[in-house]
């Protein structure tokens, strides 16, 4: 388990830096605490691949893009 964790944890990081890449500086800070929520949230719902993760990821991009 603490392996399947510990990957899940380094596949959000891989996809949060993937999302934020095109934002000025990477992303702020809400921008980024959003994006990772959703991918928290992902992750506790069982989808953890790089795949996975990576439409959660760019979903919530756009989500927070079309909110602000």
């Amino acid at each position: 388990m603490a392996d399947t964790s510990q990957r899940a944890k380094a596949n959000m990081e891989v996809v949060l830096e993937e999302a934020c890449r095109s934002l000025p500086h990477g992303g702020d800070h809400a921008v980024r605490a959003f994006i990772a929520q959703r991918l928290t949230d992902a992750v506790q719902a069982g989808r953890t691949t790089l795949g996975e993760l990576g439409i959660v990821a760019r979903k919530a991009l756009a989500d927070y893009q079309h909110h602000c």
